[in-house]
């Protein structure tokens, strides 16, 4: 992938309906301009873990998941593995439900019909369909989605700003026992960009070079987020000023601005676009467990479970920031600990053929499971649960936990004796699990 593949590819995975959702619960909590702060701020550092870890990717040329083995140990990377599937699975329940909302507005709309239910099922056999094409099929689909969703972005804020008055959105009146603090949605913003570290290296391994693809990554993934939770925060607000109730499916509040049925069309595609990208990464999370099964299996399989949780519908939007939240406290400390091993520990150096292999032993550790890494996880894992739900922190835990996570295991580390020498990486960056 270019620079332009790559900046496509993270601009349309994070321009959809998940991200205006979040960015549409900010306000009237907090301030519109405050709002945008969080998003823009939250974002720039967010972007930075996931591209250094894209990074990985594209040195060693390994899935993100095969990859964590060089941490975890060959047997270790179980855990993460099995994690990743479950958030995903968990992702594409929330977003194919709201992809059948968007399309069966559409559908009614043309025609008249409408079945939730239905167009809930075509989501996800469009998206299994799509994603057994493998990476190529992502990579194309992301490109045009992208630039849709661009044009209607542009064509709403520009719509919104001219037919409304910008100061009553800056001076309007906030809610009186907010559920949300300016720094807790700065950490929601954070722990977004989190939440994308699991499957990064899925797709930025074929990055044509590393300083493309983290900055494909960066730059693609910021803007992403600056218009999509922008536009949620915008439309939320104009809502409330206008009269209107608030609502998860944004394709309603777009209605009254004209943009009901174009706007249904590329939410439903964005949607597709992402659940796409989510299904491939957790099918490759699946093949690291279970490495001899054929691609369009597990595929299928999670296509599958995917549409049956997306029928649950009410109780997955009641749960939402509780779910981002959850990944936040399952993965955070994952991603730290790895980020640490590779470029701390490991100076930037994993031999790729022995990750995948095991002919050398470099990545064994206590009979294939680094406990030191367990150890680090469980405490990280302990830390963001008690500070996100027990003992909530005024500034928000997920940078605090990505600092202590990764300190833990650096600590762990050198009090083993397990820092090693750089390996000499001659490894065949081809080799892709």
């Amino acid at each position: 992938m270019s620079f332009f593949s790559t900046f496509a590819l993270w601009l349309a995975a994070n321009v959809v309906i998940t991200s205006v959702l979040t960015g549409m619960f900010f306000v009237p909590d907090i301030a519109w301009s405050t709002a945008i702060w969080a998003i823009i701020i939250g974002s720039a550092i967010g972007a930075i873990p996931l591209a250094l870890t894209g990074k990985i990717g594209t040195r060693t040329g390994l899935s993100t998941m095969v990859m964590t083995r060089a941490a975890f140990g060959q047997k270790g990377a179980i855990l993460p593995s099995i994690v990743n599937t479950i958030i995903l699975i968990g992702w594409s329940w929330i977003q194919a439900y709201l992809a059948g909302l968007s399309l069966n507005y559409a559908v009614s709309y043309a025609t008249g019909y409408s079945n939730v239910v239905l167009f809930v099922i075509l989501t996800q056999v469009l998206v299994v369909g799509i994603t057994i094409y493998g990476h190529r099929g992502v990579e194309s689909l992301e490109k045009y989605v992208s630039i849709g969703m661009l044009i209607l972005s542009t064509v709403v804020f520009y719509k919104l700003f001219t037919t409304y008055d910008v100061t009553s959105l800056i001076t309007m009146q906030l809610n009186a026992n907010p559920e949300l603090t300016t720094i807790i949605a700065f950490d929601i913003v954070v722990a977004t960009a989190f939440s994308w570290m699991s499957t990064v290296c899925d797709f930025n391994r074929y990055a044509k070079d590393e300083k493309s693809g983290m900055a494909g990554t960066y730059f693609g993934y910021v803007l992403a987020s600056l218009i999509a939770m922008g536009l949620g925060a915008t439309v939320s607000g104009f809502s409330i000023l206008t009269g209107m109730e608030q609502t998860y499916d944004p394709t309603l509040l777009l209605v009254a601005y004209g943009f009901g049925f174009v706007a249904s069309i590329v939410v439903f595609l964005s949607v597709v676009s992402t659940n796409v990208m989510a299904l491939y990464s957790a099918s490759m999370s699946f093949m690291n467990v279970f490495s001899k099964i054929s691609f369009w299996k597990p595929v299928a399989a999670i296509g599958i479970i995917t549409v049956i949780g997306a029928l649950l519908q009410e109780a997955l939007m009641n749960n939402f920031f509780n779910f981002i939240l959850l990944i936040a406290t399952l993965f955070i400390p994952v991603f730290a600990i790895i980020l640490v091993d590779f470029f701390i520990i490991k100076k930037g150096n994993y031999d790729a053929d022995d990750i995948v292999s095991d002919r050398k032993g470099t990545y064994r550790y206590q009979n294939g499971f680094n406990l030191v890494a367990y150890t680090a996880y469980i405490l990280g894992a302990v830390f963001a649960y008690y500070f996100t739900y027990m003992q909530p922190l005024f500034i928000g835990s997920t940078i605090l936990t990505f600092f202590f996570s990764g300190a833990v295991y650096w600590i762990g580390m050198r009090v083993s004796n397990q820092i090693q020498q750089p390996v000499d990486q001659n490894a065949d960056r081809s080799v892709n699990l």
